[in-house]
């Protein structure tokens, strides 16, 4: 008897030890009670009645990465092509997931795929291939809202991989080598009105810089030659003033204006006739032209040709001297 109550100690033991649950970080167990649910165990220990209770499921409450298999997708200009997605999803409620659905990654895959279909299928090819960030958010939207019943919490949905048919790809590098063609035709045109735009300016200012400079030339020109002027008319005006203040008289001046027929001769054949009354003068004034210096510099006249003997002209204003 001592045996059998050791045996049945032993067993009990075990069974009792067989019955304690640890429940790890971050994860739930459904528990049921003669085949119908009756908790979810949280992260703990826990005991269960034995031959009673069992455990059902072990659900993760992580954040889980359901990557779909590439989907054919008909756009609305009918053109077919492969896209695979990417679920991010975690678990909110062990019990839902439990009795939501038989296959509730299944479902959601599923439910991936009919979701694209239908939102691609209202786009065109390049709506499909610029919107992808809207695609993105409405399929988050609808999946979330969907798998509520199923305890699932779609946090973000991501397109993976468009793959367009091999034609469409072909006249879709086309295009963009075209377009990179004309971008690369355009540049080179704006730099060459740029430098056209350039040059034209340079050589506006070279013919800008070259008219000032000869304007300032001819000023300079203009002003040194004005300063002559003024400074023989003032010559001029002081040897006159001079000639006012010794008092010279018209026999001088007579002379003077003989000496200028002289210089205006500029040794052409001339006949000059000068009164024997200017001979007075000249030797009256002298005195004033070594004084004054009025006639110091004296251009030397040509050899004027001699006059003839028989001159009646000449002997008259002899005769009449």
């Amino acid at each position: 008897m001592e045996i059998v109550a050791i045996v049945l100690l032993a067993l009990l033991v075990i069974i009792l030890i067989s019955c304690i649950r640890i429940v790890p970080q971050a994860t739930e167990h459904v528990v049921e009670f003669l085949g119908k649910y009756k908790t979810t165990w949280e992260a703990g220990i826990h005991l269960k009645v034995p031959f009673l209770e069992r455990i059902a499921k072990q659900i993760t409450l992580k954040e889980q990465v359901l990557d779909s298999p590439p989907q054919p997708v008909i756009t609305k200009d009918n053109v077919t092509m492969q896209i695979d997605t990417v679920v991010y999803f975690r678990i909110f409620d062990a019990k839902l997931y439990a009795y939501g659905a038989v296959n509730p990654i299944s479902a959601l895959e599923n439910l991936t795929a009919t979701t694209l279909r239908n939102i691609v299928g209202e786009l065109e090819l390049d709506n499909t291939l610029t919107s992808r960030d809207t695609i993105n958010e409405k399929m988050t939207a609808i999946l979330d809202e969907a798998t509520d019943q199923w305890g699932i919490k779609v946090n973000r949905v991501e397109l993976k991989n468009i793959i367009p048919p091999a034609e469409i790809q072909n006249a879709m590098e086309k295009q963009m080598k075209a377009e990179r063609d004309r971008r690369e035709t355009l540049l080179q045109a704006e730099g060459h009105k740029a430098a056209a735009i350039t040059r034209a300016e340079g050589d506006k200012q070279a013919m800008i810089l070259a008219a000032e400079g000869e304007r300032d030339a001819r000023i300079a020109r203009a002003e040194g030659e004005a300063k002559a002027i003024l400074l023989s008319k003032q010559a001029e005006a002081d040897g006159l003033r001079a000639i006012k203040e010794v008092g010279v008289d018209g026999a001088v001046l007579e002379l003077k204006k003989y000496e200028a027929l002289v210089l205006m001769s500029n040794g052409r054949a001339a006949k000059i006739i000068v009164p024997t009354d200017a001979v007075e003068a000249v030797k009256n004034s002298v005195l004033f032209s070594e004084s004054a210096g009025v006639g110091d510099v004296t251009h030397e006249a040509e050899d004027l040709p001699a006059p003839s003997e028989d001159d009646p002209c000449c002997d008259r204003f002899a005769d009449e001297a």
